[in-house]
């Protein structure tokens, strides 16, 4: 019995050293979390890029509103001739009206900008929660600006969480699409339109999954 017991030692001196070796691999994911937050950063900087932009072309700032129709896409409305149609250049191409900044540019541009704001809350999201699912515990019991959503999260959480956001970020695309409806081919919104409903019934399916299977400390109803 001595025997045995002294070759299962190292068995299991092994064995325990891989267990933790693969465990401390979960810090593996530290660089994609600072990778995401670098991210971040750069989505702040063009928001406020962005915001500039919309403050200079309000006080008549004709390039800083040359760049933000063509940051959103935006298509002028071509010129037309005494006969109602098209005009074009010596090279034959289609001439537009002037820039202006409009209610529809504006619209644009805001919503641009609160697209900005929901990818970065998705950010935030995978970057917290996914630290805290994954590698370690942030241990903000007592933070007084700990988020309400934090306390609960698991990996079925997050993933209800980040498919909710992506809806949001893709309602935010489709509507920008509909502003400008008229610039845009039908096949362009009816495609648009079905990834959304793509997104949504995704997003519904996950929570579904979410609620049929069971959890950790999760128990049962009792009838």
């Amino acid at each position: 019995m001595s025997k045995l017991n002294d070759s299962q030692a190292p068995r299991s001196q092994f064995l325990g050293g891989l267990a933790n070796f693969i465990f401390w691999s979960r810090w593996l994911q530290m660089p994609l979390y600072i990778g995401l937050i670098v991210a971040q950063a750069v989505y702040v900087f063009h928001f406020w890029v962005e915001l500039v932009h919309l403050v200079e072309a309000i006080f008549g700032n004709q390039d800083a509103l040359r760049q933000l129709i063509e940051s959103v896409g935006y298509k002028a409305a071509p010129l037309l001739d005494a006969s109602n149609k098209p005009m074009v250049d010596a090279a034959g191409n289609a001439l537009f009206a002037a820039p202006k900044l409009n209610e529809t540019v504006i619209m644009l541009v805001v919503l641009a900008l609160i697209d900005v704001v929901m990818i970065s809350n998705l950010l935030i999201m995978v970057i917290v929660g996914g630290y805290e699912t994954f590698v370690s515990r942030l241990s903000l019991q007592d933070h007084p600006d700990q988020p309400e959503w934090l306390s609960h999260v698991n990996a079925s959480v997050l993933k209800v969480k980040l498919a909710t956001a992506i809806i949001g970020i893709s309602s935010i695309h489709l509507l920008k699409t509909f502003i400008s409806a008229d610039k845009y081919d039908e096949k362009v919104l009816l495609w648009q339109t079905l990834i959304h409903m793509a997104f949504l019934f995704s997003a519904m399916a996950i929570a579904a999954c979410d609620r049929i299977l069971p959890q950790p400390g999760r128990h049962p109803a009792q009838h």
